[in-house]
């Protein structure tokens, strides 16, 4: 490898955490200034928070994919419905920044926290603030979720793709019909989410050089891109590059948020949907700490009620007759698992807390072959697949924060790793928690290194990042999967054994794995399906 290739690959590593190490600086002890500032910037989410009714029909806990269609699916079937969602409920606007970016990150990018370490391993210092992006931390994985009115779907890259039925069979055992998904729940979703690829002008544009180049690099080492559906509103992307927009999803800007809406994100669709029936309303700034089931057989709902500031602002139990699990792989998990230890749910089964995993995610980084321009725009526009050894995707993606050319070409590696953990219960600490080893980091480390390695060597790459340490990290997942698997922890649709009237119905009732491919799609369907038989049979 040429000298001059290297210093360019360090130059890039550099740019990539320059400013968030600068700007982290001056931020740790600015709190109240810090407040002061959002409260100008996003006063919507201080308003006052309304509190939700004492007894529900039903509570759904979290507004992600599984609990947007839970809501809206109860709704259209006439049953009231509560959702409690810990985050706050964030506006879009075509021409204010609502929301920060990965280049010069604040206090609502983050839930809560002081540090942050992204996929450039560059720490980034903030002030504390209820932010949209929640890093939660186990002993060798960092898991990323939402903390947000509308979940992951606010924070995601947009990408929604199902998976190749061998694999979906191989992972769900049986528990569930791939031909039902593909024919109805699928299609339903896609219809829902007005998922579609990206359009010619918009891939040829100038932010999309990246994906130009990428795709370019790929066909040299034998691949044929496949485009990648998205729920991005292509016409905002084309608002932005008339000028009729602030730029977001062409200037890097996705993972804390596309402050214009560019996304079409669940506040646009299914949650809005559910309001709009009036059988449904979204509680937003409602922690959800504890779950019980009550003698009678209502379900019992501690939370906490907090400002975006995290100030404590009251803590009420309310009582439902059906409970609707939908926090998250993390969130449901870590209820059901403190409710089993605790007894506040003690006819819970043996899988509860089983069954997690990281979906194989590996963020990866290779050279261009050549100066590509100044691309770095979201959203995906292609994947490939290899199986030459341990079946994995690699995703076209995009450097986070950096909107000009860097001299790299990421991807997003997704691997078929059947690796597992268990969630556990400290007492002491009242805590839920698992351990992810460094060899499961290692393995799927190796996979699509291997892969990413034989495309810059093909295409005749400039730069390798393997030297710098940039060119892979496991070290974090966005797709937690697992912990209240179905047919394992639940019936085939979600309802809890040993509780009648609870169901999980996100991420924590999926394997571990979508089979190499997003999970946002296949929680949405399997949401979609799961609802509508519950709602057939009542219960």
């Amino acid at each position: 490898m040429r000298r001059r290739a290297l210093f360019k690959a360090a130059g890039a590593a550099a740019l990539l955490g320059t400013a968030a190490t600068t700007f982290g600086n001056n931020v740790a002890s600015a709190d109240p200034a810090w407040n002061a500032l959002f409260r100008t910037l996003v006063p919507e989410i201080f308003a006052p928070l309304p509190d939700p009714p004492a007894h529900s029909p039903a509570i759904v806990i979290g507004s992600g994919f599984g609990a947007a269609v839970t809501a809206l699916r109860l709704a259209e079937a006439g049953v009231a419905n509560t959702v409690l969602e810990r985050g706050s409920r964030w506006p879009n606007d075509p021409w204010r920044e609502i929301f920060t970016g990965d280049d010069l990150p604040d206090g609502r990018g983050f839930w809560h926290r002081t540090e942050f370490i992204g996929v450039t391993k560059v720490p980034m210092r903030v002030a504390p603030f209820g932010g949209v992006l929640d890093c939660t931390e186990y002993p060798g994985i960092d898991v990323w979720r939402a903390a947000a009115v509308g979940g992951g779907s606010v924070i995601f890259t947009g990408a929604m793709i199902a998976p190749e039925r061998r694999f979906f069979d191989h992972l769900f055992g049986g528990t569930v019909d791939y031909g039902e998904m593909d024919r109805v729940y699928y299609p339903r979703v896609r219809g829902m989410l007005r998922l579609s690829p990206m359009p010619a002008d918009i891939y040829n544009s100038p932010p999309f050089a990246h994906s130009r180049a990428w795709d370019e690099q790929v066909r040299k080492a034998g691949y044929q891109p496949q485009a990648s559906d998205s729920n991005f509103t292509w016409d905002i992307l084309r608002a932005e590059l008339a000028g009729a927009s602030r730029p977001s999803a062409t200037a890097a800007r996705s993972n804390l948020g596309n402050s214009n809406g560019a996304k079409f994100d669940l506040n646009q669709n299914y949650l809005k949907y559910a309001q709009n029936t009036g059988r449904s309303q979204v509680y937003p700034g409602h922690r959800v700490d504890l779950i019980a089931q009550e003698p009678g057989g209502r379900y019992s709902v501690t939370v906490t009620k907090l400002a975006p500031t995290g100030d404590v602002l009251g803590t009420r139990t309310l009582t439902c007759d059906r409970l609707f699990l939908g926090a998250g792989s993390i969130g449901t998990s870590e209820l059901l698992v403190r409710a089993q230890a605790t007894g506040t749910l003690p006819n819970l089964n043996e899988h509860v807390g089983d069954g997690w995993g990281t979906n194989g995610d590996v963020a990866l980084a290779r050279g261009a072959s050549e100066g590509a321009g100044n691309g770095q725009g979201v959203a995906s526009a292609s994947r490939i697949f290899d199986e030459s050894e341990v079946p994995l995707t690699l995703e076209s993606w995009y450097i986070p924060g950096i909107p000009f050319e860097t001299g790299a070409l990421a991807s997003l590696g997704m691997v078929l790793d059947p690796t597992r953990a268990r969630f556990g219960y400290d007492r002491a600490t009242n805590r839920v928690g698992l351990s992810w080893s460094t060899k499961n980091r290692d393995d799927i480390v190796a996979a699509a290194r291997a892969v990413d390695h034989r495309i810059a060597e093909r295409a005749g790459a400039l730069s390798e990042y393997a030297q710098l340490g940039y060119d892979a990290n496991a070290q974090f997942t966005a797709h937690p999967l697992g912990g209240a698997v179905l047919g394992r922890a639940t019936d085939n649709y979600g309802r809890v054994h040993g509780h009648p009237g609870l169901y999980v119905m996100d991420g924590a009732a999926v394997p571990g794995s979508t089979g190499t491919i997003n999970p946002s799609l296949t929680i949405a369907a399997l949401a979609e399906r799961n609802i509508a038989a519950i709602v057939r049979a009542g219960s």
